[in-house]
């Protein structure tokens, strides 16, 4: 069974955009966590940093 956890950025905010990631055995999942039964994506563990840090500068609107 996956594990999802919630994002630490979105367990300390009102912010009702949140997601929810899960180590998945060779990619990092990626989940709404308004909606778990919704779509999700896999991306390999190196791109999904690479996302981090770009969402980090502000670079990915993701809303």
């Amino acid at each position: 069974m996956t594990q999802w956890r919630k994002s630490s950025r979105s367990a300390t905010s009102d912010n009702t955009n949140c997601v929810e990631v899960a180590q998945l055995a060779r990619n990092i999942g990626v989940r709404d966590s308004k909606d778990p039964a919704g779509p999700k994506i896999a991306l390999p563990s190196a791109e999904f940093r690479v996302l981090v840090d770009a969402v980090k500068r502000g670079e990915h609107d993701l809303a």
